[in-house]
């Protein structure tokens, strides 16, 4: 997960960075050739080009590399975890689970996932577990400065723009018609919890609850987030319908593009299972949460990409399945950016990069939008 909002731009990818330092790059390259060479059968791995992305997420680590094996040039990934120095943004990373699904949605083609080529448990190679993944080619919407500020997303035509739209939902639509997910990935179902999209929601809720609580051990508690989750568990539904597979970080962000198309799909940490809705209101939520500071900075942004009905209604075109009750899985969207904002300003003014503030909602960038949402008065100003 890697959004970033627009306050104080030239530091928040080291407030985000959830690694204690810039690691040396010639002795990331030592220890990823030595590593390499014990999982490269027959050969003797080159490492090169090693180097840390700028905007790095808030998640876990990224490690961008190339490796020569085989008289064959591997532009590579390692995703590793955070340590717990670094306070990071969630309570647990578990990598090999990432991996997990990333190997089987490759094999079962349901997305265009990058080939993931090793797993490993052992800190000792990179200071914590970390994974190996093909790196694609191809343009991702950037979020320092946010795609909708001025990127090669706005220079696209409206034409670009609605096949970006359509194509990216089409991804979700892929994905949650994979057959079986509990069985396919029954570790992604909580313990004791039914296979219907409303119970596994409200496994979901509950879990997204003690996050917050986790949060708020090292940080101050934010009345605006208690106030959210009460609204939203007065309102959960009962939905009976089978739950499906879902992404869990859906948004454009994490998507690699050819052109305006996908070629590859990025971070699976917050895969679940659950209701479609829930991925779909994540990425137009993810949408508006650019859109809204655009506005408060006086720039045009896109204000017609991935409005909610449109998406809606594209969604049900692909797949059938008209969305029930988007706008208030959209209200959920930005109760769990709310809450992992507040974790990420509590890291912040951990390291000296802000100040806490007098009041603790203020902590949330999109303060002002999750209000409106919960005093159902957001949507009608966007008319």
């Amino acid at each position: 997960m890697s959004a970033i909002p627009a306050g104080d731009q030239e530091n928040f990818s080291e407030v985000a960075r959830p690694s204690d330092s810039r690691r040396d790059p010639d002795t990331l390259r030592t220890r990823l050739e030595q590593w390499l060479a014990t999982k490269v059968p027959g050969g003797t791995p080159v490492v090169t080009e090693v180097h840390e992305p700028d905007a790095n997420g808030m998640s876990s680590e990224t490690i961008l590399f190339d490796a020569v094996w085989d008289d064959e040039h591997h532009p590579l990934v390692a995703r590793v975890a955070p340590t717990e120095t670094a306070i990071p943004v969630f309570p647990s990373y578990d990598l090999h689970q990432q991996f997990t699904v990333m190997n089987r949605l490759f094999e079962l083609g349901a997305a265009p996932v990058p080939r993931v080529y090793w797993s490993e448990p052992d800190p000792e190679p990179l200071g914590a577990p970390f994974f190996v993944m093909e790196r694609a080619a191809g343009r991702i919407p950037p979020d320092v400065m946010p795609y909708n500020f001025g990127s090669w997303v706005t220079e696209g035509t409206d034409a670009d723009r609605t096949l970006m739209e359509r194509e990216s939902v089409a991804v979700l639509g892929a994905l949650h018609a994979i057959a079986e997910p509990a069985t396919t990935f029954p570790f992604l179902l909580s313990p004791g919890c039914g296979t219907s999209a409303g119970e596994t929601f409200r496994a979901h809720v509950q879990a997204q609850r003690a996050y917050y609580e986790w949060t708020t051990r090292t940080g101050p508690r934010s009345p605006l987030v208690e106030r959210g989750f009460d609204w939203i568990e007065q309102r959960l539904p009962d939905d009976p319908s089978p739950a499906v597979f879902c992404w869990g970080d859906a948004r454009i962000g994490n998507i690699v593009y050819d052109g305006f198309r996908p070629r590859a799909v990025l971070d699976w940490e917050m895969a679940t299972l659950g209701p479609r809705e829930m991925d779909l209101g994540w990425m137009v939520f993810l949408h508006r949460f650019f859109e809204d500071i655009a506005s408060v900075a006086g720039l045009d942004g896109l204000p017609d990409f991935l409005r909610i009905d449109e998406a809606a209604a594209t969604y049900h075109a692909l797949t059938g399945h008209a969305p029930i009750d988007l706008p208030y899985y959209v209200v959920y969207a930005a109760l769990r950016h709310a809450t992992i904002m507040l974790r990420i300003q509590t890291r912040a003014i951990h390291f000296g990069q802000a100040a806490p503030p007098d009041d603790p909602d203020d902590m949330i960038l999109h303060r002002s939008s999750l209000e409106a949402m919960l005093d159902d008065t957001y949507w009608e100003r966007l008319r």
